[in-house]
């Protein structure tokens, strides 16, 4: 069987040095399935003069415009242009990242992380909102098959986008092996001294966009006690995306007032170390398809404070502990039980450590190439 495979996202993220929760699925399904033996042929659109060693070198590239031929397909129902000798090539196509084009004859699986563009459109940007909607609705109803991250994901994505739940597979994500290799002290120690911080913060990792919560999680620290402030400062990593000029100000004074540091650019090497040398992950986040990052915390052996709402639980099970999202003072509670308590951070970082294992990338291919099989029959 020969297997298209969507990598426009993991392109993107390359070409802009940093892989999203997308790209990071993208990119590790590939390799898995290719472990399995799978028969993989790549496909971006885009800038074909972009490219990068890390991509694998069996792809095709479209010059075209996905977002043009995304909107003319929606409209007329025909298929998109200058895919024939692609579609020649294989024998169905996987688009992981929402690109996802309507062939002629190859039958589609589509993955859909979650609903939000559709469910929560304040959520997600304004520019265009409602044409990109709508021939994203569109898009997913033409795949043979939709794959989803969760079960939560799943039950929106049926409501939402109007699929039946039969035609919907919840896949869980796995969680990088780097994550679970303990960093060196010294590594640590460089690590930290490159940044000018310390151990022991509270760190949250993440886009910075409305749905994150990151303005909650300020407010909370902020409420803590000034011993417990001043000995776990607070870490906020992630670039700014979107929606919140105001919070942008506001990360950027962290440093100066002495409350913590806002790190826009860090890169994968540093993170593990970041994440190692904390006292827990803080994702208190208001709507998640899965939640990555939590089992990324699970992973670095860290207490993981996260949200009590949408997919979190499926994925955190009794390892974290689960919050109020819309409540600062749920949030702040739960961060000074951790920093008081080294007892019970202790019995939640084992716990994480051990869920963290039970999502494994392996896993997640194997199911796909279910799916994969399911269809070709």
């Amino acid at each position: 069987m020969r297997i298209g495979f969507g990598i426009t996202a993991w392109a993107q993220g390359l070409n802009r040095r940093h892989l999203d929760g997308i790209g990071v699925y993208t990119r590790n399904l590939w390799r898995s399935l290719e472990a399995l033996g799978c028969d993989l042929q790549g496909l971006r659109f885009g800038n074909c003069a972009q490219g990068s060693l890390e991509l694998p070198p069996r792809h095709t590239c479209l010059r075209s415009n996905f977002k043009v031929q995304a909107a003319f397909s929606s409209v007329t129902g025909r298929p998109f242009f200058n895919t024939g000798n692609f579609e020649s090539s294989i024998d169905l196509f996987h688009a992981t990242d929402h690109h996802i084009p309507k062939l002629r004859r190859t039958p589609v699986i589509g993955t859909i992380m979650d609903a939000i563009p559709i469910a929560h459109p304040e959520w997600a940007s304004s520019h265009l909102r409602g044409l990109k909607n709508f021939a994203f609705k569109r898009s997913a109803r033409w795949c043979e098959r939709i794959i989803t991250i969760s079960e939560y994901s799943k039950h929106d994505i049926a409501e939402h986008f109007g699929i039946p739940p039969e035609r919907i597979e919840a896949i869980p994500l796995g969680v990088d092996q780097t994550f679970f290799e303990r960093a060196s002290d010294d590594h640590i120690t460089q690590t930290l001294q490159k940044y000018e911080t310390r151990r022991g913060s509270f760190v949250f990792v993440g886009t910075l966009q409305p749905r994150k919560n990151v303005r909650r999680i300020i407010e909370a620290h902020r409420s803590l006690p000034p011993s417990i402030r001043e000995e776990h400062p607070l870490l906020v990593i992630g670039k700014y995306g979107w929606g919140d000029e105001a919070l942008r100000q506001e990360l950027s004074k962290l440093r100066d007032d002495g409350r913590g540091l806002w790190l826009q650019d860090v890169p994968d090497t540093d993170l593990r170390p970041l994440l190692q040398s904390a006292t827990a992950l803080v994702y208190p986040s208001l709507y998640e398809g899965f939640g990555l990052p939590v089992l990324e915390g699970f992973a670095s052996n860290i207490p993981v404070i996260s949200s009590n709402t949408t997919a979190i639980p499926e994925v955190a099970g009794d390892a974290a502990l689960l919050v109020d999202p819309a409540s600062a003072d749920d949030i702040a509670d739960a961060m000074e039980r951790i920093a008081e308590d080294a007892s019970m951070a202790r019995s939640l970082a084992q716990r994480g450590f051990e869920r963290a294992k039970t999502f494994t990338w392996e896993r997640c291919a194997s199911q796909t190439l279910s799916v994969y099989r399911k269809v070709a029959s």
